[in-house]
């Protein structure tokens, strides 16, 4: 055998400083325990932030939300291998985060301006770009799509065409599920934080459940699952979802919408809560077999909607991570990227979270949601659909009302009458 570049580098040292010990490698053992405090610190530390931020108010959730699905962005761009003579290919990245920055422009405004209609319609700088969103987020994607276009190459078109796929599957599969996690935020801190710590939890009773009792293996794509941890989990994540909703709908802080960025736990929401939260009166009949009379209870309707959340964090989001797992043995690489010391990429514990944050949205919209008249609604409606003399008529028959309900004094009518044109 030949002497190796390694050798010739070692006998250099040992002749340059005799004195000094060579460093031993670690064993299979000393990395393992190295890895496990690494990831046992970060995960404490990623569990004070995350609640830190959770009290801290809403805005911090949305900000955390936002510089997870950018950076999860990039992860999953990155895995992709790019061939060598594309690597020299103009506006490959540029176009990437062009097409990123257009989404989030489109969802953020979409959010901004359901949620915030009230601020945003009545300001005459943003009064434009909110009744045009849509059509200016169109054409800045047409943009793009244009230049996409002028930008190809021969020889290249096959590489040019998967990342432009690429990226639109991304853009799907991160950023408009991030969009629907920020708008449960601004639904109320529980619909973000329940279906959360859902999959935290899920996860971490599957890992206890598999590795006390687990025996038959779920799934080829991750080894080390078993229907038994799966199972398991489920059940305790049921039992988590029921405890952990009876503490949360005590407060407003978590039950309320976001009508105020700058509240924290501190300060509080105030609102109606939504009758879910709301003890109702369920009688329960025995069968006639029994012979037993028919009992009462009372009972929150949220607590058996919590059935359903943690049921789907059990058994379906979790094949969110089955297909991050499937995705990274496609290109052949252990984790998305290196954001996390010890856990890997942001993707890689988020895989499950963007899943169950779509069907959280879905849920809540479909069989808890409230829809009632709110005030951005009827500034939209007057704005929307009458004319300057039919809204100026709308603020002299409001403020009549007010004045005649004694809500106001008799001096803003007489204001209003001096500033308003006359009729005609």
């Amino acid at each position: 055998m030949g002497i190796t570049g390694e050798d010739l580098a070692s006998r250099k040292r040992v002749k340059e400083f005799p004195n000094q010990k060579e460093p031993k490698p670690q064993s299979d053992y000393e990395k393992k325990k190295e890895t496990f405090i690494t990831r046992t610190i970060w995960t404490f530390v990623m569990i004070a932030g995350f609640f830190a931020a959770m009290f801290a108010g809403h805005i911090y959730i949305l900000a955390i939300v936002t510089a997870v699905q950018i950076v999860s962005f990039k992860e999953v761009i990155a895995i992709a291998n790019v061939p060598s003579r594309a690597k020299n290919l103009p506006f490959t990245r540029s176009l990437n985060w062009y097409f990123l920055g257009t989404t989030m422009y489109f969802l953020y405004g979409e959010s901004v301006i359901y949620y915030f209609k009230h601020i945003v319609l009545v300001d005459r700088i943003l009064l434009p770009f909110a009744t045009h969103h849509r059509f200016i987020s169109f054409m800045l994607y047409v943009m793009g799509f244009v230049f996409f276009v002028g930008s190809l190459q021969k020889g290249h078109y096959r590489f040019q065409f998967t990342q432009f796929a690429w990226t639109h599957m991304a853009l799907y599969l991160i950023n408009v599920q991030s969009h629907f996690i920020m708008n449960n935020t601004l639904e109320g801190m529980i619909w973000f934080f329940l279906p959360a710590s859902l999959v935290i939890t899920n996860d971490i009773f599957a890992y206890i459940c598999g590795i006390t009792f687990g025996r038959t293996q779920l799934i080829k794509l991750s080894p080390k699952k078993t229907v038994e941890g799966f199972v398991g989990a489920w059940i305790l994540t049921i039992l988590f979802g029921f405890a952990m909703t009876n503490v949360l709908m005590r407060y407003k802080y978590f039950i309320c919408p976001a009508n105020d960025l700058g509240s924290n736990f501190s300060t509080g929401l105030h609102c109606e809560p939504n009758p879910v939260f709301l003890p109702q009166e369920f009688t329960f009949q025995p069968p006639l077999l029994l012979h037993s009379p028919s009992r009462t209870f009372h009972i929150a309707p949220m607590q058996f909607h919590i059935l359903v959340f943690a049921s789907f964090a059990s058994l379906i989001a979790p094949f969110g991570g089955f297909f991050a797992s499937g995705l990274k043995r496609t290109f052949k690489v252990k984790d998305f990227g290196e954001s996390i010391p010890g856990h890997g990429g942001i993707t890689d514990r988020m895989d499950c979270q963007f899943i169950m944050g779509f069907f959280a949205f879905m849920y809540y919209q479909s069989f808890i949601a409230e829809y009632r008249a709110s005030v951005g609604d009827v500034i939209e409606t007057a704005i929307q659909g009458l004319s300057a003399e039919e809204q100026i008529e709308v603020v002299r028959g409001l403020t009549k009302y007010l004045v005649g309900q004694g809500q106001v004094g008799d001096g803003v009518l007489e204001c209003l009458a001096g500033v308003l044109p006359r009729r005609r």
